[in-house]
């Protein structure tokens, strides 16, 4: 039996709410679980303390039994210290800016980097060094 840790949603409509499940695979999504080990409530905010709960002593036995967890539970669980943090994979290259936006924003990088230059360089103005030998 592949036991998967996932989340199972419950709440009505347009006001989700996750229970955090110990379920077989082939289970689906919202259906039988063996044992509930937390719960996610996305609509508080993210410093909330209720936003995430978990039952560790329970996490830490189903991992020993040989529990994965989804993705999204991998990044709850290294958020709390329970397993390591996960890699993040990067977005995919599909979404990525194509050839002509890159080469509009390196133009703009160049601009922005002369300007700086620029404004960094001192004023080699000679009306200026005549007012300052002046003074």
């Amino acid at each position: 039996m592949a036991l998967k840790i996932r989340m199972a949603r419950r709440g009505r409509k347009g006001i989700p709410f996750y229970s955090i499940v110990i379920a077989d695979s082939r289970f689906p999504r919202d259906g039988r679980f063996i044992e509930k080990v937390g719960t996610y409530n996305p609509l508080l905010k993210n410093d909330d303390a209720n936003r995430v709960v978990l039952v560790k002593e329970r996490i830490e036995h189903w991992i020993k039994q040989g529990a994965t967890p989804s993705d999204r539970v991998a990044i709850f669980l290294g958020k709390a210290g329970i397993l390591p943090m996960p890699k993040w994979n990067e977005s995919p290259k599909k979404s990525a800016p194509k050839a002509k936006a890159q080469e509009r924003l390196r133009e703009k990088e160049e601009k922005a980097q002369k300007a700086a230059e620029a404004a960094a360089a001192p004023a080699e103005d000679p009306a200026a060094e005549a007012v300052a030998a002046e003074g």
